[in-house]
């Protein structure tokens, strides 16, 4: 089979001159090059460079993905929380207002979640566009995964004596709201 020179040279797509120029050009570079050296193909290192960049594109998106998938997964951890652990708030007559994103929110919740929101012992999350009530163990939890979650959860202070309240002979006004 003749060579892809020998069948140009044939069809007379190319002459006799340049293929003899072309084959001692080829001849003075494999001449000048050092024994054992190998000719360097730019084709090759621009192909080596878009596999490397391609990889690290790849690589950056699956750190993404994962960050996303992760995201997700958190987002379920807390839903399942608040659904196996939100207290009924139906009953609720008296108003609780609370600030979120720089808005006062108010539910109705009954006089003891009022109580036990303001001594945190209870907590108001925001899941799903929705405001619940949990626990305060409950909230912490949710805290460890998402901080922005948990939009009400007082701190409980040292001398909160619960139901050995020394004020608890005092009658507080029915007309009060803070």
């Amino acid at each position: 089979m003749p060579s892809l020179q020998d069948q140009l040279l044939k069809a007379g797509l190319a002459d006799e001159k340049k293929a003899k120029a072309i084959r001692n050009e080829k001849h003075k570079k494999r001449k000048q090059q050092p024994k054992g050296s190998v000719e360097v193909n730019e084709a090759e290192i621009r192909a080596r460079q878009a596999r490397e960049e391609k990889a690290e594109r790849d690589r950056q998106l699956n750190l993404e993905r994962q960050k996303q998938a992760e995201k997700k997964a958190i987002h379920a951890q807390i839903q399942q929380l608040v659904e196996t652990n939100r207290l009924d708030r139906s009953r609720g007559e008296t108003s609780y207002q609370f600030v979120h994103d720089k808005k006062i929110k108010k539910l109705f919740v009954d006089d003891t979640m009022v109580d036990q929101l303001s001594r945190g012992r209870l907590a108001i999350v925001f899941v799903n566009d929705a405001y619940e009530i949990v626990a305060e163990g409950v909230a912490r939890k949710i805290m460890e995964r998402d901080e922005s979650a948990v939009v009400v959860l007082h701190d409980r202070k040292n001398d909160d004596q619960g139901d050995d309240d020394p004020y608890a002979g005092y009658e507080i006004p029915d007309d009060l709201m803070w």
